[in-house]
């Protein structure tokens, strides 16, 4: 990479001018992460101790919340190191990396909640087969894959991305580092091409995953309406409804990230929609398939139970 010794940093986009804002700022980012990663570290905890727990969607939700935590972990910090520190300076390195892992982790969620997706439809419209299609083995090569293909993805965009020649200045648009924002920073029109071109292959795949997703849902809503009993169908709404709040709430926000009018730009509220789509989901997506999955909610309260009455024993025994 040519350009990190003629550019050794970048500017990221500052969260607010005033010293008050940038510190309500980072403390609104602190409480955030904090609770994302308590309440993900919950549900890996939950998944990994509980043996009821120890199937196809209790994997994928594993997978998914190791997906959030990186999301949290790669943008989050930084910004609150900025926000504390009253700066916007990011290293090149950094930066690369930091555009690296976001990518990564956000693909990996899509690619994730299109194999959740698959574990629905054959949980409601094929249960006979559930056993055979979503195997152990069966989920560990596809959880392989969706991991391996968005690495490979992400790693062929940034390697790209930060080969190009910059020649707009350092100034990013955007409040950690992303390719969108570099890509602006660029005068290369061959590399552009080349991202371009990469970014139609990404984007053909995203849009099968999306057209996958619609078409297992249309096929689960007709299978769950020909339940004769309304008990049995409000039990497989019921199953996929987080599901189909996280993917929703997924797609909803980056679509709005990067399909907006221009006429509705400005910084803050481009600022506004980047932490939407950026920080936002992660940190609600454990919340949203706790709080409909039972199994789940059990498995927490006899987690945090014991957790208190080890505690309690504790303070009481001590002398």
């Amino acid at each position: 990479m040519s350009n990190s010794s003629s550019m050794p940093q970048f500017l990221l986009l500052a969260l607010a001018d005033r010293r008050e804002l940038q510190l309500l700022h980072f403390w609104l980012f602190l409480a955030i992460s904090l609770a994302a990663l308590l309440a993900n570290g919950l549900i890996l905890s939950a998944v990994a101790c509980d043996h009821h727990l120890h199937t196809p969607m209790g994997f994928f939700l594993l997978n998914l919340s190791l997906t959030d935590l990186g999301c949290i972990c790669t943008t989050v910090p930084k910004a609150m190191h900025n926000s504390l520190w009253d700066t916007t300076t990011i290293s090149y390195m950094g930066c690369a990396a930091q555009a690296f892992f976001f990518l990564f982790f956000i693909s990996a969620e899509f690619s994730l909640l299109t194999t959740m997706c698959y574990d629905r439809y054959v949980a409601i419209c094929k249960p006979l087969h559930y056993g055979t299609l979503l195997g152990s083995r069966a989920c560990a090569h596809m959880a392989a894959a969706a991991w391996a293909t968005v690495f490979l993805t992400a790693l062929l965009h940034t390697a790209n991305t930060f080969s190009l020649p910059l020649c707009q200045g350092n100034a990013l648009g955007q409040f950690f580092c992303e390719i969108p924002a570099i890509l602006k920073l660029s005068c290369s029109h061959s590399g552009y091409l080349r991202e371009i071109g990469l970014t139609v292959i990404s984007a053909c795949l995203v849009f099968g995953c999306f057209v996958f997703i619609v078409f297992s849902y249309v096929q689960i809503f007709r299978a769950v309406l020909r339940i004769p009993s309304q008990q049995g169908r409000h039990k497989a709404f019921s199953t996929c409804l987080p599901h189909l709040v996280v993917v929703s709430l997924f797609v909803s926000t980056g679509l709005f990230t990067y399909l907006k009018p221009p006429s509705i730009s400005s910084p803050s509220f481009d600022l506004l929609v980047s932490v939407l789509y950026s920080v936002v989901p992660p940190a609600l997506n454990p919340l949203i398939y706790s709080l409909r999955n039972q199994e789940l909610k059990d498995t927490l309260k006899k987690m945090m139970t014991g957790c208190f009455s080890e505690a309690k024993m504790f303070l009481f025994s001590a002398p």
